[in-house]
């Protein structure tokens, strides 16, 4: 295909994508059906986690729930066979092991079956600024937080990639798209996560494997106790987010295969201003919203509960 022709078609189709988006304003699109399908769900212990569950649960879905908080995990399992969950079974599981994440997914396999959607939502916070926070925790942040998703890509995707079926849902954070004063430790993971996230989905549209979805979710502040201590200079504009309207917004972003999905909405608007403004205006927009965070007033979750 010459210069001409290739250019002449990505500008008739970044004509129709900008329709189609602009159609979509008004005509919902429609949400697949996922009844009967196997939804993995890890840090299910807890939190977003749990609330996920529920809803996944409420869809007539086979769950399966991983976290090192046994006790939690019981009582999520419980309220997704309230929701109507058709099977839920639940596994100890340090996502930060791989060698474990491997060893409980091959149990998952064998018990349950080839997992269709995955979700990535284990996370943790050190609360410590960067020159503070111990090479430990550092390093169990980016196990958590990043490492531990290139584990369960490795072990669940190639069922998917056969099948050319699937979906992975990345929990991200708004910190893996903007860097906040405070947090960057959280920051890097967070960012790690995103970019390995939006690869594959890359490269699984590059091998035709367009049955395989992808969903980034990237969150201001939920108000589930990881980031309790932090406020929101502009409760209008920066809402700190209520953890039962963040799980319906990530099960409706799954269900109509949505790529990205920021919350609240003025984080589409700051995160392309990052790309075009300099660095001094950034840092003065940072302030001005108040993206920065007093890790010192953070209660700090402790880093055997993944939360998100």
């Amino acid at each position: 295909m010459n210069f001409f022709l290739e250019t002449l078609r990505v500008l008739l189709l970044s004509l129709w994508y900008n329709i189609e988006a602009f159609i979509y304003l008004f005509v919902p699109k429609r949400r697949k059906n996922i009844a009967g399908e196997v939804v993995l769900i890890t840090g299910a212990g807890s939190g977003i986690g749990r609330l996920m569950t529920q809803e996944f649960a409420a869809l007539g879905t086979v769950l399966v729930l991983w976290d090192i908080n046994l006790e939690g995990m019981k009582e999520t399992a419980q309220l997704a066979k309230e929701c109507g969950a058709i099977k839920v079974r639940y596994y100890l599981c340090d996502c930060s092991d791989k060698n474990e994440v491997y060893r409980v997914a091959d149990q998952v396999k064998r018990e349950v079956g080839d997992v269709n959607i995955l979700v990535n939502n284990a996370g943790i916070v050190t609360g410590k600024k960067f020159i503070d926070a111990p090479d430990s925790l550092i390093e169990k942040t980016m196990e958590v937080n990043t490492m531990a998703h290139f584990w369960t890509y490795k072990a669940f995707l190639p069922a998917m990639m056969a099948n050319n079926h699937g979906h992975l849902v990345s929990i991200a954070s708004s910190a893996g798209l903007i860097g906040v004063n405070g947090l960057a430790d959280y920051c890097a993971s967070k960012f790690g996560a995103v970019g390995f996230a939006e690869s594959v989905g890359l490269e699984m549209l590059a091998i035709g494997k367009e049955g395989v979805k992808t969903t980034i979710v990237c969150p201001y502040f939920i108000n589930t106790g990881m980031f309790d201590g932090c406020q929101t200079k502009w409760p209008t504009l920066m809402p700190i987010l209520k953890p039962h309207d963040v799980a319906k917004k990530v099960i409706h972003a799954v269900l109509t295969d949505q790529v990205f999905l920021l919350m609240p909405k003025s984080m589409y608007l700051i995160s392309a201003l990052k790309n075009v403004l300099q660095w001094k205006q950034n840092s003065l927009l940072a302030s001005y919203l108040g993206l920065t965070i007093e890790v010192d007033g953070l209660t700090n979750v402790s880093l055997h509960r993944m939360l998100q």
